[in-house]
């Protein structure tokens, strides 16, 4: 090699490019290949760290799937539902995960994912499913986490006290709805899903924001409730007539007997989402685990279960409905769900403060 081939000018480049390539050691715990084939194994005790939704949720999710998997793998599943996650996930960094599994609402999950190189991809963790083959489409679309769950949106209504009921997204600007229509706080996803649509329907595409400001102060005056519990509560004292809303608590309210109707919107049809991601950093017996309890999510039976405690929609082809969804007319079939429609949360996240800041002053003024 001749002086001229590795002059100082060359050194340099090389040192830069060398210093551009990720830091890889190929010895961490973490970066073995982990896959799971769908059989039990035995996983000697270990602890898989989980982040659900507390209350009625974690008990149904104890009851009907997680009592059943520690004893399928011998193994410890440590609970945790004090949600947010995403403080928890950003507090440690990548490499010290607070969770092995989580479950989430896609617009977090997502700022979570923009943070740092958090989660396994759907390349690593699809092949690892074997239940991953029976998954709609739709249900990897936002690209981040596997969809397991979901609910429609649309909106709810006192079927005594609206006549005729909504026919299109943009009847909740009628004027004979102002001071009894409702929606959502800003850090509520129904809300964050209703912005978006808004300014898609309203303005020339999604990220018109411009035109989704508009059309909230438009909406005013309205009740802007902080959960849908309580915007419930509303609408069964008739101080809300007409509200948006998940398609499960007004199906609920109705089979009790309430004067509750239900119109799904048809213009857009986004979704809210349950969808779980695995930890990349997490160590291989954890990851093997979540891989094998994420496996036994997108099973028939506990999307059943699911579905008649809680009106959830399951994301698979094989899926049983049960009787109060088949009484609400839902079907599981290719046609019913290529219309789902998931926003560019990316871009939304991008505009988050702005979009907050300006949302809450109209919805405050």
């Amino acid at each position: 090699m001749t002086s001229k081939s590795f002059d100082r000018r060359s050194v340099l480049k090389m040192g830069a490019a060398a210093a551009s390539l990720p830091l890889f050691n190929i010895n961490h715990a973490w970066s073995q290949e982990v896959l799971f084939d769908g059989q039990a194994f035995d996983a000697g005790g270990a602890v898989l760290r989980l982040g659900e939704w507390g209350g009625t949720w974690g008990e149904t999710v104890q009851k009907y799937l997680i009592a059943a998997f520690e004893k399928e793998f011998n193994c410890k599943v440590q609970y945790d539902s004090s949600w947010p996650w995403f403080p928890k996930f950003v507090a440690g960094g990548p490499e010290k995960p607070p969770l092995d599994i989580c479950n989430w609402n896609v617009p977090e999950m997502v700022k979570t994912s923009k943070a740092g190189d958090y989660f396994l991809s759907l390349d690593e963790i699809i092949p690892n499913i074997p239940n991953g083959k029976n998954l709609w489409p739709f249900a990897t679309a936002n690209g981040v986490g596997v969809v397991w769950a979901y609910n429609q949106y649309g909106y709810a209504y006192r079927n005594d006290l609206v006549n005729p009921p909504p026919a299109a997204f943009k009847d909740l600007w009628k004027p004979e709805y102002a001071g009894k229509r409702g929606t959502y706080i800003t850090s509520n996803g129904l809300q964050m899903d209703f912005f978006v649509t808004a300014c898609e329907l309203f303005g020339k595409d999604q990220y018109d924001l411009e035109a989704g400001y508009q059309a909230m102060r438009e909406l005013m005056p309205a009740k802007i409730s902080d959960f849908t519990g309580n915007m419930q509560t509303l609408m069964e004292r008739g101080e809300v007539v007409v509200a948006v809303a998940l398609d499960s608590d007004p199906l609920q309210a109705r089979d009790r007997g309430a004067p509750i109707g239900f119109w799904y919107w048809t213009e857009k049809q986004p979704i809210i989402s349950q969808v779980h991601t695995i930890s990349r950093y997490s160590e291989p017996m954890q990851k093997k685990l979540a891989l094998a309890f994420l496996d036994r999510v997108l099973t028939p039976e506990f999307l059943s279960d699911m579905g008649r405690e809680f009106y959830l929609r399951p994301t698979i082809q094989n899926a049983v409905l049960p009787d109060n969804l088949v009484k609400a007319g839902v079907v599981n079939t290719a046609d019913s769900t290529k219309d789902y429609w998931t926003p560019d949360w990316n871009a939304y996240i991008d505009n988050e403060d702005d979009i907050v800041e300006t949302v809450n002053e109209i919805f405050g003024g």
